[in-house]
């Protein structure tokens, strides 16, 4: 089995590098995999996203990983970079139900962690970037997630 990972921007995958020349030694339709690549991608438009190509005896196989939390933030908020500036007052700011959308996308695969843990690992990363949750600091939320403020709404 040989097994080819790359980064490659969300449904803009390419028979150029870095796919192209990886899959040319292994024998598969380069094209074939790059159009399954572009269409399982395709959601995370304007994105790099972390993808496994497994190939076994002409069998392809093809895992989508997810882009880092900070990206799909960065999605939801309609914006390319966040400040870094540790001084500057908020970039943004995203509803409850959406860092609970982008948690359930970075759990997909790993189902060890609850969904209020990976809730509250996205809000840091939102205190990280400066973005407030619900029109409040990311923090603040952490702290109510952990006082059962929001049992109801972060269901598994």
């Amino acid at each position: 089995m040989n097994v080819v990972e790359v980064l490659v921007e969300g449904g803009k995958a390419s028979t150029g590098p870095p796919l192209g020349p990886a899959l040319g030694p292994l024998g598969v339709n380069i094209k074939d995999v790059v159009n399954l690549v572009n269409e399982r991608t395709k959601d995370y438009e304007g994105m790099q996203v972390p993808v496994r190509i497994s190939i076994d005896a002409g069998k392809v196989d093809i895992t989508v990983g997810t882009p880092p939390t900070a990206a799909l933030i960065k999605k939801v908020l309609g914006i390319e970079k966040a400040k870094t500036d540790s001084t500057s007052d908020y970039i943004g700011e995203i509803s409850l139900e959406q860092a609970q959308e982008i948690a359930k996308k970075k759990r997909e695969g790993r189902r060890a962690s609850s969904l209020k843990k990976a809730v509250k690992e996205v809000l840091g990363t939102c205190v990280s970037m400066h973005v407030k949750v619900a029109g409040k600091d990311a923090r603040e939320v952490q702290k109510e997630i952990d006082e059962g403020v929001y049992n109801e709404v972060i269901a598994e």
